[in-house]
This record gives structure tokens, sequence and C-alpha cells, in this order.
């Protein structure tokens, strides 16, 4: 009789044993999941935004000449824009377009990452030693987890600048 009694404790406790060990594989495997969405495709798709982001800013937009049809507080004419600030897909950034930016961006931040094409947040600075210019959101005020960066030569008003473009989240999964 004993024999039989201890052999039900060892069958139940092999199925609870088994029963634990088939929830901690499905948690490790979700856990696992989302842990290669944050980290891998969620950093590929900022790393994928910021360059279109780059490839666009960098060029004239469209149309070339974008900035005399805005309206900066009425982004009703922002729909059929795309916006870039060269001149003639030059590296020769056109102060009237940033400046542009920079008032449509402090309008109304939202909308202009629609017209930027960028779904994460974004910070652009243009700098040198004689001026330095922000558009957007800084990412060290609001505590940003993940940052792609982007840095390129250019020209304003005649004068060698930096411009860094930063495409920021502060949400632990993709595009918040």
């Amino acid at each position: 009789m004993k024999l039989q009694f201890w052999s039900l404790d060892a069958i139940f406790a092999a199925v609870i044993f088994g029963t634990a060990v088939i929830i901690m594989t499905f948690v490790w495997y979700s856990v696992s999941n989302q842990f290669s969405i944050t980290s891998g495709y969620g950093v590929e798709g900022m790393r994928t935004q910021l360059q279109n982001a780059e490839a666009r800013i960098l060029g004239s937009g469209t149309p070339g000449n974008w900035n005399s049809f805005i309206n900066t507080s009425n982004t009703a004419t922002w729909s059929n824009i795309s916006v870039g600030l060269a001149m003639n897909n030059s590296l020769n950034l056109s102060t009237s377009k940033v400046f542009t930016l920079m008032a449509m961006s402090n309008y109304n931040y939202q909308a202009t990452k629609q017209a930027l094409g960028i779904g994460y947040d974004y910070y652009i600075t243009i700098s040198n030693s004689q001026f330095n210019l922000s558009i957007g959101l800084s990412p060290f005020n609001k505590r940003s987890m993940s940052q792609q960066v982007a840095t390129a030569p250019v020209m304003v008003g005649g004068s060698p600048a930096v411009m860094k473009i930063i495409v920021w989240t502060n949400t632990t999964f993709g595009v918040g």
C-alpha cells in the first residue's frame, strides 16, 4: 500500500513539474520574442526612418520651393509637400526653408513628423561657431530610451556647419 501511495505522489509531482516547465517555456519564448522585436526590429525601423529622413531633409523637398506654399499657422497647407532643406539638392541649406520648418515645428510638432515622414520623435540641430539652431523635441529632456543619429556637413549662408539629425523614442516598443 505504501508503494502505491508513493507512486501516486510521484506521478502527481511529475505532472505539476511538467506543467511548470511548459509554462516557463511559454513565458521564456514570449519574452524572448518581445526582446527581439524591441532590440532588433525596433532599432532597424528607427535606423531606416533616420536614413529616409536624412535623405529627405538633405534634398530640396517637393515642390522645390515648398516653403513658399506654407502658412506656418495652418496645417492644412502642409499636406501636399515634402520637406527638404537644401537648395537644388546640394549641401547648401536654404535659411528660408530652415526657418519655415522651425516655425512649423514650434506650431505643431506632430504634424511636422508627418511632413518629414518620421514616426518616431526627431531633433535636428544645425550649428557652427556662429549659430546653433534646433528643430523638434530634444531627446535629452525627455529621457529617450533609444536614439539613432546621423551627422552631415552642410553650408548655411555660405558658412560651413554641421547638421545632426536624431530620431528617438522614450518608449520600449516601436513607434510610440
